[in-house]
C-alpha cells in the first residue's frame, strides 16, 4: 500500500470502459440507475435459535422495528441435514439457529409471516433443496402463488468444499442438484434466487479480500457452465443468481472488492458467456459484517466495528445488508443486542447522508487503483483454476483450500507478532473484563423438538411417505430434476433426515479426504 496515490496510478482508466455512470455496463458504480436515491438497501438481519415459535417470535420483533427481509440461521443438524432426534443432533439442536426437521416446523417458522409481502433469504447448502421443498409447500398451504415468492437460498456447494464443510454429496452429484434447483426456479419460482454465491464464508475460513473475490466468482462462473452444459438457455438463469460477501476490516479495500466484483462479472458474462440480457450482467449481492473480526474482548467495541464495515457495503453498493451484533463472539445475539445491530443500519440509512449521492468515492486514485489491482489479482487466480480444468477440480484438488489455510495462518502471525492490531485483544487490552448478558439456548429444545416430530410421524399417512420417498429415490437415479419430488415428500411431511438419507443413498456421502 502506498503513503499517497496520484493520476499516474490511474493511467489508462477510461471512464466509459472502466467505470461508466451508474446503472450502465460495466456497473462499477451501481447495477441501478439511482442506487440508494430510489430504494434503500434491504435490512436483512441472520436470525435464528432454539425451535420454530421462538425464532417465529425474533422475526416479528424485527419486522415490527424496521427490518425488511428475513434470513433464517439454521443449526447444525439442520445445516448437515438430519432430524432433533437422531443420535447425531445431540447437544446441537438450536444452538446455532433454529432447527428444521419438517414441514411442521417450517410452518411454524414462517406462521402469521405471509410470504408474499416478506422476501427470506436461507443459509442453507447441502440440504438447500429439501428446505426450499418445504418452503414452497408453506406457499402453498398459505395460498401464496409460487410466482410471488421472493428472497434466496444460498446452496452453495463449491463454497462449502472451500470453506464451510456443512456439504451432504461429494461434488460432481452436488453440482448436478444445484442445476436442478436452479432449472426448476427459473421455471417455477421466477422471482426467487436459487443460489447465492458466496464469498463471506471464503472470507471468514481466512481467505484474503483478493481470494475472496477470486474464488467466489469462480464457483459463479463454474455454476453458469453447469447449468448451460444441462442446456439452459444462459439468458433464462443468469438473472437470478445473487451472491454474498463479507464486509471485513480494511474499510477502502472492501469498497474496492466490491466494484471489482460487479466489474469481473459484467465483463466476463458478456465477453465469455455472450449474455443478451442486461440483467444477466447485473451482480445482485448481499453482505453481512464480518463476523471472525468481532472479539470477545470488550465486545462493545464490536458495535464500531460492524458500524464501519457496513458503511463500506452501502459505500460500496450492496442490495442487502446484516449487520452482527455485539456478542456474536460469545453466543447468538440477544434481542437488545439484535435491535442495536438493526438501529446500526437505520442510523447509516438515515441520519449519515451517504445515501444521497452513488458511488461517491469513484474517480479516487486511491479507489480505482484498488479497485483495479483486486481485479488484476482475480483474474490471476482465473488463469491458474483454469488449467486446473476449472473450479471442480480446483476444489478437487485442494487448490483453493491451501491458498486460504496460507492466508489465514499468515494473519494470525501479523496478529500475534503484532504488525495489526485488533483493539482490545493484543493492544490496549483491558486489566478485567465486564461481563456481559448472552443468550443461553437450553438443552431441552432438543426433546420438544423429538416430541414433534414422533407427533407428526404419528399423524402422517406412511404409506404416502413411503411412496414419496420412492419417486425421490427413482428421480436421483435416473437424472430427473430431484424438486418435484422432493416437494412431494415435504406434502407428505417425510423427515430432513429421510429425505437426505434417500438421496445418500444414490449419491452418497462426502468425506473430506484430509488434504492438508
Amino acid at each position: 500500500m502506498k503513503p499517497f496515490y496520484k493520476p499516474q496510478d490511474i493511467d489508462g482508466l477510461d471512464y466509459r470502459r472502466d467505470l461508466n455512470d451508474p446503472g450502465l455496463f460495466p456497473y462499477t458504480r451501481g447495477i441501478h440507475e439511482t442506487m440508494y436515491r430510489g430504494r434503500l438497501w434491504t435490512t436483512r438481519l441472520f436470525s435464528g435459535f432454539g425451535s420454530p415459535e421462538e425464532t417465529n417470535k425474533r422475526y416479528k420483533f424485527l419486522l415490527e422495528h424496521g427490518q425488511t427481509g428475513l434470513s433464517v440461521a439454521f443449526d447444525f443438524p439442520t445445516l448437515m441435514g438430519y432430524d432433533a432426534d437422531q443420535e447425531r443432533a445431540e447437544g446441537e439442536v438450536g444452538k446455532c439457529g433454529v432447527n428444521v426437521s419438517t414441514l411442521a416446523d417450517m410452518e411454524t417458522l414462517f406462521s402469521g409471516i405471509p410470504l408474499d409481502k416478506v422476501t427470506t433469504s436461507m443459509t442453507i447448502n447441502g440440504p438447500a433443496a429439501v428446505l426450499l421443498a418445504m418452503y414452497l409447500v408453506v406457499a402453498e398451504k398459505q395460498g401464496v402463488a409460487w410466482t410471488k415468492v421472493g428472497g434466496t437460498v444460498q446452496n452453495d456447494v463449491l463454497k462449502e468444499f472451500i470453506a464451510q464443510n456443512s456439504y451432504a454429496f461429494p461434488p460432481d452429484p452436488s453440482m448436478r442438484v444445484v442445476v436442478d434447483m436452479i432449472e426448476f426456479c427459473t421455471r417455477e419460482v421466477p422471482q426467487f434466487n436459487p443460489v447465492s454465491i458466496s464469498g463471506y464464508h471464503i472470507r471468514e475460513a481466512g481467505s484474503t479480500a483478493a481470494q475472496e473475490l477470486s474464488f467466489t466468482l469462480a464457483d459463479g462462473f463454474a455454476y453458469v457452465e453447469a447449468c448451460m452444459a444441462r442446456g439452459l438457455k444462459v439468458d433464462d438463469f443468469a438473472p437470478r443468481l445473487s451472491f454474498f460477501f463479507d464486509a471485513h476490516n480494511d474499510f477502502f479495500e472492501e469498497i474496492a472488492k466490491f466494484r471489482a466484483a460487479r466489474r469481473i462479472w459484467a465483463q466476463t458474462m458478456k465477453e465469455k458467456y455472450a449474455v443478451k440480457n442486461e440483467r444477466s450482467l447485473k451482480m445482485r449481492f448481499h453482505t453481512q459484517t464480518a463476523g471472525c473480526s468481532l472479539t470477545a474482548q470488550q465486545p462493545y467495541n464490536n458495535v464500531v466495528r460492524t458500524a464501519i464495515q457496513a458503511l463500506a457495503a452501502v459505500l460500496g453498493g450492496t442490495q442487502s445488508l446484516h449487520t452482527n451484533a455485539w456478542d456474536e463472539t460469545l453466543a447468538l445475539p440477544t434481542e437488545l443486542a439484535a435491535m442495536t445491530a438493526l438501529r446500526t443500519q437505520q442510523i447509516i440509512a438515515h441520519e449519515s447522508a451517504v445515501t444521497q449521492t452513488i458511488d461517491p468515492l469513484a474517480g479516487s486514485y486511491f479507489i480505482e487503483a484498488l479497485t483495479n489491482r483486486l481485479e488484476k489479482e482475480a483474474r490471476d487466480y482465473f488463469k491458474k483454476i483454469e488449467a486446473m480444468g476449472g473450479m471442480v477440480n480446483a476444489v478437487k484438488a485442494g487448490f483453493p483450500q491451501r491458498e486460504i489455510a496460507d492466508a489465514s495462518y499468515h494473519y494470525q502471525k501479523q496478529i500475534e507478532q503484532k504488525e495489526t492490531i485488533i483493539v482490545g485483544l493484543n493492544e490496549f487490552k483491558s486489566a478485567k473484563e465486564t461481563p456481559i448478558e448472552i443468550l443461553k439456548i437450553p438443552d431441552d429444545i432438543r426433546e420438544g423438538q423429538a416430541k414433534r416430530i414422533a407427533a407428526v410421524k404419528k399423524r402422517r399417512n406412511a404409506k404416502r411417505v413411503e411412496e414419496t420417498l420412492g419417486l425421490l429415490k427413482s428421480a436421483a437415479r435416473e437424472g430427473q430434476n430431484i424438486m418435484p419430488p422432493l416437494l412431494d415428500c415435504a406434502r407428505a411431511y417425510a423427515t430432513m433426515g429421510e429425505m437426505m438419507e434417500t438421496l445418500k443413498g444414490v449419491f452418497g456421502e462426502y468425506h473430506d479426504p484430509g488434504i492438508f
